[in-house]
C-alpha cells in the first residue's frame, strides 16, 4: 500500500493565492484536473511522487493540528524560499535524526517539511 495523494481544505476562489505558495515558494508543479473535477474549484500539485490536491470546501476551516508531511533533499533551500516568500518556518528539533519544520499554507493549513 502507499499514499496516492493528499488532500488539504481551501476557500473557494483562492486557486490563485493557492500556486503562489505551492509552486511559487514550495516548488510544485501543478496537475491538470481531470474533465469531472473542475468544475468544484480547488487545484492539484504534484513533485516527484508526492501529490497534493486541495479541494474547496465551505464553510472552510483550516487543519491546524492534521497535517501533510512532506520529505526534500533541500530542507534549507526550500526554507530560504519560503522566508522569501514572506512564510516563517517554525523549526522543531524533538525528532532525532530527522531535521524539520511546520509552515502555515496561505490559508492556515499546517505543513510539515523534513529531511532526514
Amino acid at each position: 500500500m502507499r499514499i496516492d495523494h493528499v488532500q488539504l481544505a481551501m476557500p473557494e476562489g483562492q486557486e490563485d493565492t493557492a500556486r503562489v505558495f505551492w509552486i511559487g515558494a514550495v516548488g510544485m508543479e501543478e496537475m491538470e484536473k481531470p474533465e469531472p473535477l473542475r468544475a468544484r474549484g480547488g487545484v492539484w500539485f504534484r513533485s516527484g511522487e508526492a501529490q497534493l490536491h486541495l479541494g474547496v470546501e465551505d464553510p472552510f476551516l483550516p487543519a491546524r493540528k492534521a497535517h501533510p508531511c512532506f520529505a526534500v533533499d533541500a530542507l534549507d533551500e526550500l526554507a530560504d524560499r519560503l522566508l522569501a516568500a514572506e512564510v516563517e518556518p517554525q523549526w522543531d528539533e524533538s525528532l532525532p535524526h530527522v531535521r524539520r519544520f511546520f509552515v502555515a499554507d496561505p490559508f492556515g493549513n499546517r505543513v510539515e517539511f523534513l529531511q532526514r
